[in-house]
């Protein structure tokens, strides 16, 4: 019987990895790299966080005095997890790399105009993570040609499986 439930939380635990997702930003941005960043976060937004009260959809990054920090996310507070403390939902929360990769991205952001942008947060080894993205802005008919392959690949999706229903 507790083999059973082990392998049932197991499952539950992989299958959970992601917290929230930022699909505007493939269609605002066109996406250059990625990089994963720890968030500098306090015990009542981990709670939050582990009830499904994370969005990233509003967020950005920012460089601040050799730091990148992240602004617009919303953490909502659970009310019982945050009575002893004035809980800010859209607070600046400090982003966590390595030296390397902070030194990369402020050098992109600042000489060639790009823009960090979160794409994904999830858990990794009981940590959260946020995936970050180097990406630059899409104009009006970027996006539109975006959309025109997107509805040309179903259109080829579909005719290909009409094609194999009538052979």
């Amino acid at each position: 019987m507790s083999k059973n439930s082990a392998k049932d939380k197991a499952k539950n635990a992989t299958a959970n990895k992601t917290i929230a997702l930022n699909k505007r930003a493939r269609h605002e941005y066109h996406i250059e790299e990625r990089f994963e960043a720890g968030l500098a976060l306090q015990g009542w937004e981990v709670k939050s966080i582990r009830a499904g009260r994370g969005n990233i959809v509003d967020a950005y990054a920012y460089v601040k005095s050799g730091e990148i920090y992240l602004i617009g996310a919303q953490i909502t507070p659970l009310i019982q997890a945050s009575t002893h403390v004035v809980a800010n939902d859209r607070r600046e929360r400090k982003l966590l790399l390595h030296r390397r990769e902070i030194d990369k991205l402020v050098g992109k952001v600042e000489r060639d105009g790009y823009t960090i942008v979160p794409t994904a947060m999830y858990w990794s080894k009981n940590k959260i993570k946020l995936e970050v993205a180097l990406a630059k802005g899409k104009q009006t008919h970027d996006k539109r040609d975006a959309a025109k392959d997107r509805d040309w690949a179903i259109e080829k999706q579909r005719a290909m499986r009409r094609g194999n229903r009538d052979a």
